[in-house]
């Protein structure tokens, strides 16, 4: 079925704690609003409205760097005309198509939990994805705490699923009333029936700073290792020295390339982009590029492992062994290592390079050239 959306992210989010908005905070190493767009978009919406504040239009750019099927919407002065605000933005589509309001702040939206709503939608006016209340419900009153059923009571989540054109008509008809809790109040008010589908523990809403401690704790297990691999050589020729791991070494050749044919950054390069899926160095840096031309080979390492972080993983571990008969790698192998720690942002106990030789077989035995492989650990989220 085909819907729409509109995400909820204009709050200031103060119960959240010093800092930035809880929507802008990282999660995991990928921010909160992050989370549920890619949720959304993966679940197949056609059109997302990011409803927000104006002056954080750079900020949401940043944040959804490289999603495409998204438009900014701005914020109102309260959460009912921030959505009303979502709605206008998706004017352009069908007036009975179903759109999904979802609080940006719920950063663990599953595809089902998508489908469940969509689903029970053929059927109502209005869908809230819920959980029945477990606890015992108590009230405080001046003479002490009393016992309250708990029979028929849910605990309502987002996204909640209702055709467009009639959540735009309640809205109208509320006008002036004093502001809801959620949009299906609205539709109830306006004489909808609202069902309910199955809601998710996990999408639980992000309000107080505790509940970012245990929101970590939850998306450690919804994170995959990823490892790639990385092979690269180079021929000698005439030169004065050699770059090898971001270090220069004085030797009496030096290595042949368009770049500054690091051999060792140039494998770690592809490792880490393997590791993500997304090609190899040649993809991102042509060879018949003339502005690579002599290039640090740092750049390219910075590069691959930006694309990393812009997908909310991280680097964990970087394995690199080069493979000549000369130079002797072991007296600058520490300083290689803290090159790409410094590179990487890494501890330098997460960073390995090692040096062998083919025993005076093939071409790097034969000194024609110098050969590197590296591998790389990468954590995603799934």
């Amino acid at each position: 079925m085909t819907f729409s959306a509109v995400v909820v992210a204009a709050g200031s989010g103060t119960r959240a704690g010093p800092g930035q908005a809880k929507q802008w905070r990282d999660l995991a190493g990928k921010p909160v609003l992050r989370w549920s767009v890619e949720a959304l978009l993966a679940s197949g919406a056609a059109d997302l409205a990011i409803v927000t504040d104006p002056s954080m239009q750079d900020m949401l750019g940043e944040t959804l760097a490289g999603l495409d099927g998204w438009r900014f919407a701005p914020g109102g002065a309260t959460r009912a005309l921030s959505v009303q605000s979502g709605l206008a933005a998706l004017a352009h589509r069908p007036a009975d198509e179903p759109v999904l309001v979802h609080d940006a702040a719920r950063p663990f939206l599953t595809k089902a939990v998508v489908e469940g709503v969509l689903e029970a939608l053929k059927g109502a006016d209005g869908v809230v994805p819920a959980l029945p209340v477990a606890d015992t419900l108590k009230r405080a009153g001046e003479s002490g705490a009393s016992t309250t059923s708990r029979d028929g009571l849910w605990r309502a989540q987002t996204p909640q699923a209702f055709r467009r054109d009639r959540l735009l008509a309640a809205y109208a008809a509320w006008a002036g009333q004093a502001e809801p809790t959620d949009d299906a109040q609205v539709v109830e008010a306006h004489g909808g029936k609202v069902a309910i589908s199955a809601g998710d523990p996990l999408l639980t809403k992000l309000t107080y700073p505790e509940d970012f401690a245990m929101a970590e704790r939850l998306a450690g297990g919804a994170r995959i290792t990823r490892i790639g691999q990385g092979f690269d050589a180079h021929r000698w020729g005439p030169g004065e020295s050699v770059w090898l791991c971001g270090v220069e070494i004085a030797h009496d050749e030096t290595l042949i390339g368009h770049s500054d044919a690091d051999a060792g950054l140039h494998a770690l390069t592809d490792a880490v982009l393997g590791a993500i899926g997304d090609g190899d160095i040649g993809d991102h840096f042509p060879p018949t590029d003339p502005q690579w031309k002599g290039a640090a080979s740092d750049k390219f390492l910075i590069h691959a492992v930006d694309l990393v972080r812009q997908r909310g993983g991280r680097l964990i571990n970087v394995d690199v062994t080069l493979i000549c008969e000369r130079p002797k790698i072991k007296p600058h192998r520490e300083a290689m290592r803290a090159r790409l720690a410094q590179i990487l942002d890494l501890p330098l106990d997460r960073v390995s390079v090692k040096a062998t030789t083919t025993e005076k077989m093939g071409f790097t035995g034969r000194g024609e050239g110098l050969a590197a492989q590296a591998v790389a650990t990468v954590e995603t989220p799934l």
